[in-house]
């Protein structure tokens, strides 16, 4: 039950105080992101953690001028991999080979599915690599909520701009979507103590027997 009321007690928080959070809690939703499923398990994306001020106030004025980027705690990146090299395949069945060693014929069959899924998709590969990021981004909320950390996702920013100063094309990276992590300031959170709204649930979800 405590997840359905941490959930109706978040909301996009508009305005942050700048208070520090405690580093377990950061971790702990750090965590909750490694954990996120993940198409074909390759989490092919990097979660870049910012807590350098300087750098902050840079993205608000070049990127993003929303107050919750200067005013968190720490900002999250979510950039997506712009496409998936024969090294990171190996990075990748090697991890598996690790964990779990299943034998080199089963990772054979393995990496062939994923190369040949690959190849069947190519001309929107980018795009499925971008929408795994929004996977961990929800995680991400559930476990800010959980922590009672006030999150806000924004995605209305320059990608161009901010992929430019994190030098994210250089590392193969696209930004997709930011996540501040903080918490609330009441006087410039204007979503603060509104009540949530959310459709009826009998008009959300449709069970076909």
């Amino acid at each position: 039950m405590k997840l359905t009321e941490d959930l109706q007690w978040r909301h996009a928080c508009k305005g942050m105080n700048g208070e520090k959070i405690p580093q377990e809690k950061v971790n702990k939703i750090l965590e909750a992101i490694n954990l996120a499923p993940t198409s074909l398990g390759l989490q092919a994306y990097k979660v870049l953690v910012i807590e350098n001020q300087e750098l902050k106030e840079t993205i608000f004025k070049e990127a993003c001028p929303q107050q919750p980027i200067t005013a968190c705690s720490h900002l999250l990146i979510f950039a997506s991999y712009t496409q998936i090299t024969t090294k990171d395949l190996d990075t990748y069945f090697d991890l598996i080979k690790w964990k779990r060693n299943p034998g080199d014929e089963w990772l054979g069959n393995y990496r062939k599915k994923v190369e040949s899924f690959m190849e069947r998709n190519y001309n929107y590969f980018e795009d499925w690599l971008a929408r795994q990021t929004y996977i961990a981004l929800g995680i991400a909320c559930v476990a800010a909520a959980n922590e009672h950390i006030d999150s806000v996702p924004i995605e209305g920013y320059d990608k161009a701009a901010l992929d430019r100063i994190l030098k994210l094309k250089e590392r193969n990276l696209a930004s997709t979507v930011m996540l501040p992590l903080g918490y609330k300031d009441p006087e410039k959170d204007w979503m603060n103590n509104q009540p949530k709204v959310r459709k009826d649930l009998n008009d959300l979800i449709e069970v076909i027997k």
